[in-house]
């Protein structure tokens, strides 16, 4: 069945260059276009689209309230965030992501036509490879003869039958003794990615002032945009939220965000470092490169997250980890919008807690 795609963008040349684009990648549809907010929404009645790409500066009706009315009114369609790559372009972004939107794509802001179109097609390839997933488990929940299945608390339960299924958290039975043994944490670290800002925007509230260990995040995230989602996220916790910077040195109830295009680590200082060195798993930030840098200078005393996300970006450093006794965490299937990295570190045996997103929370908490 393929995805239905409308396209909404207030400039012809970019609905019909993304239309353009969509309509040579398989099984995708395009089912109409739109130049404004109010005419989006009039088109969603009535052409039924799985899909979104949509525009966030419009007139009449920009992409944030299209996204805040597609939720008043409980629409049945994912949104896909088109923003300039400018400073009030990444704060909108983020807003949407934060909202509920599934992704973004940038648009080209420099080097020739043909760059531009380059460009956009491989950004559109890759969200549409990510979203093929979240698609596929939509099909399956709607599915007659897919009921879901629950947990004691009524939460929906899609962990693995060799975890010990509760309300509390799943632990795999043959990690139990590592994940539950006494040791003291000195630093937390996430791996995240598509979906990622409305996760975090659900978790890092949820964690105390006094939490007592940094926290590490890698967000695959272009450059300006983690600037923003870290000063989004620090008007809404306890902890403080910033940017990671170079050089400085890690303090306890501060969350660092790994910096879009560079790498992120720690030295033997415990300073953070921050540099180009190359993309691994195709990503820079990486989580490989996280993890393996805090195994290497924590060892055993660092609890490890993976939440969701495509791809397989930090099992490796997950393996690590666990081999210097780091306790491990991964997102369940249902509260991850891409059940990829989570799974990538669950099937490898990695996960010694698999917790739902409105669980993680006090896991963490718990875990310092």
């Amino acid at each position: 069945m393929p995805i239905k795609v409308l396209v909404v963008d207030d400039t012809i040349l970019y609905r019909s260059v993304i239309s353009t684009i969509l309509k040579q990648i398989p099984d995708i549809e395009v089912v109409g276009s739109a130049n404004n907010g109010k005419i989006a929404l009039s088109y969603i009645e009535k052409l039924k689209p799985d899909l979104l790409t949509l525009d966030i500066e419009m007139p009449e009706m920009n992409g944030l309230e299209v996204l805040a009315e597609i939720k008043r009114r409980q629409l049945n369609v994912d949104c896909i965030m088109v923003s300039a790559f400018t400073q009030t372009g990444s704060e909108a972004t983020i807003q949407a992501l934060e909202a509920g939107a599934f992704d973004f794509i940038t648009k080209p802001s420099q080097g020739t036509s043909g760059d531009s179109r380059e460009e956009l097609t491989r950004q559109l390839q890759q969200v549409i490879a990510n979203y093929r997933h979240r698609y596929r488990r939509l099909l399956e929940q709607q599915s007659p003869s897919s009921k879901p299945r629950t947990t004691a608390a009524g939460t929906p339960a899609t962990t693995p039958s060799s975890f010990k299924a509760a309300a509390s958290p799943f632990v795999a039975p043959r990690l139990a003794a590592a994940a539950l043994r006494p040791q003291r944490a000195q630093i937390i670290t996430i791996g995240i990615s598509t979906g990622g800002p409305n996760a975090l925007g659900v978790l890092l509230p949820r964690l105390p002032a006094d939490l007592g260990v940094p926290v590490l995040i890698v967000q695959h995230m272009p450059p300006v945009f983690t600037r923003t989602l870290a000063e989004s996220l620090n008007r809404k916790c306890e902890l403080r939220v910033k940017e990671a910077e170079a050089g400085e040195a890690l303090e306890r109830n501060t969350v660092y965000i790994a910096p879009g295009g560079k790498q992120m680590g720690v030295n033997r200082q415990r300073l953070i470092t921050v540099t180009d060195d190359p993309p691994e798993n195709n990503c820079r930030p990486s989580v490989d490169y996280l993890f393996r840098c805090v195994a290497t200078e924590y060892g055993g005393a660092v609890v490890a997250v993976v939440m969701t996300g495509m791809g397989s970006d930090g099992k490796l450093g997950m393996q690590q980890l666990l081999a210097k006794g780091a306790r491990t965490i991964a997102q369940d299937r249902d509260s991850s919008t891409v059940y990829g990295m989570p799974k990538a570190v669950i099937e490898a045996g990695l996960a010694q807690v698999v917790v739902s997103l409105d669980q993680l929370a006090d896991v963490l908490t718990k875990s310092v």
